[in-house]
């Protein structure tokens, strides 16, 4: 026997907000609507373009220094603090939020390498010119400088617990591991990156490139990976257990890289050229997906990015730092609940259509300064003689004479352990 029930349910007929006057029914049948792709490519067209309309990265300049900004450090405690190093010796502690100094440090008569603070934020560590760089362990006491050689400190004593040295040339940069705080990397001025472990008396292993690397950083989230900035333009991303040819190459500036930090997801990471442009790449990308340059800016130094991910900070000559937004057309302050979810479905719209030209035509455009658009073209001209010139050779010389070397080989001359 078939008993039929009347059964209702409640969310069939409650409204979906109470500004709605009633339930607004919705039939999710694909051949009702035949024009659905079209409507879609067209929502991600618009939304490309009005990315562009509202994409205004800069938000304010700090100025106070009167001499170059030489280095920046971030303070864990607090997510608007940041501290900034110069030339002429003056170390200042900047609310970000107010773009103001909050208090200065005197003491250094020259110019400020490095700066790093301590894992609770009480302990701000600052070296002269007699040092190129400090950092701070991730989670432990000690702290590392780098100049003639790499020198380990305790902030209780007054002379370093331990030292380094391959070779006689200058370090200059230091950074330690975020999941190791017994492993660090240098880079020296002997085109050398170098792995150090804290519990060895010796280094471990040493890479040495055909141009010097100016900075190093791990990233966050896969702690065996580091990127380095080259002075090639070029920043290359390797795997720490396995140096013999880089994971991916970064392209785009036309000058040397001279400083790079990664954000707190560990997806993107900022660099900072001699070109006077900051760009942030993808950290699978080779291209950048973001450039960020003024009329007023000059070489960049150092840059950083904030410990939420939502702004970068750049030190340039001209003695200015300088505030963005890590995405061009973000929206700053609050947002309502149905502005978020709308801005989801557009990213996720653009994100599908992508690779259709029109849309890939809008999203890659980026206006250049000429200096560095004429650079770019020169550069890529440069480059496609040297392969045109390589792939003659290869053809007129007897076959299997010559190797094809994948980019990421090219620039490593050797391994030493």
């Amino acid at each position: 026997m078939r008993v039929k029930v009347i059964s209702r349910s409640t969310e069939e007929f409650t409204r979906d907000r109470s500004q709605d006057l009633q339930k607004v029914f919705r039939n999710y049948d694909p051949g009702l609507r035949s024009q659905e792709k079209a409507v879609e490519y067209t929502r991600a067209l618009n939304a490309a373009k009005l990315e562009k309309i509202f994409a205004k990265p800069f938000i304010g300049a700090m100025d106070g220094h009167i001499d170059a900004v030489s280095c920046m450090a971030k303070n864990p405690n607090h997510l608007k603090a940041i501290f900034s190093g110069s030339m002429d010796g003056d170390i200042r502690l900047w609310d970000i939020a107010a773009r103001k100094t909050v208090c200065q440090f005197p003491g250094h008569q020259g110019a400020v390498r490095g700066l790093t603070t301590s894992t609770d934020g009480d302990l701000l560590v600052s070296c002269g010119v007699d040092c190129t760089g400090a950092d701070h362990q991730w989670d432990g006491n000690l702290f590392a400088t780098v100049g003639a050689q790499v020198d380990i400190w305790d902030p209780n004593r007054s002379e370093p617990i331990n030292s380094f040295e391959w070779g006689k040339d200058t370090v200059l940069s230091v950074r330690f591991d975020p999941g190791d705080c017994n492993i660090l990397i240098t880079s020296a001025s002997d085109r050398s990156l170098t792995l150090y472990d804290l519990r060895m008396s010796s280094p471990a292993r040493k890479l040495i490139m055909k141009t010097r690397c100016n900075s190093v950083c791990w990233n966050p989230r896969e702690p065996m990976n580091f990127t380095a900035a080259n002075e090639d333009t070029n920043c290359y991303s390797f795997d720490a257990r396995r140096l013999d040819e880089a994971k991916i190459v970064h392209k785009g500036h036309v000058s040397a890289v001279m400083d790079i930090d990664y954000s707190p997801t560990g997806r993107e990471f900022v660099t900072g050229s001699y070109d006077r442009t900051v760009r942030i790449f993808n950290y699978l990308g080779d291209h950048s997906r973001e450039i960020y340059h003024t009329k007023r800016m000059q070489r960049l130094f150092c840059v950083k990015y904030t410990y939420d991910g939502t702004y970068l900070v750049s030190g340039s000559d001209d003695t200015n730092l300088r505030l963005w937004k890590s995405k061009a057309s973000e929206q700053l302050g609050v947002l309502l609940p149905r502005e978020r979810k709308k801005q989801e479905y557009l990213d996720a719209v653009k994100e599908r259509y992508k690779h259709l030209p029109e849309v890939k035509r809008i999203v890659r455009h980026r206006h250049l300064p000429k200096p560095i658009y004429k650079a770019a073209n020169l550069r890529r001209t440069m480059i496609e003689a040297e392969n045109r010139k390589e792939e003659r050779r290869r053809k007129h010389s007897s076959p299997g004479s010559m190797s094809v070397q994948p980019f990421r080989k090219r620039r490593i001359i050797k391994e030493v352990e």
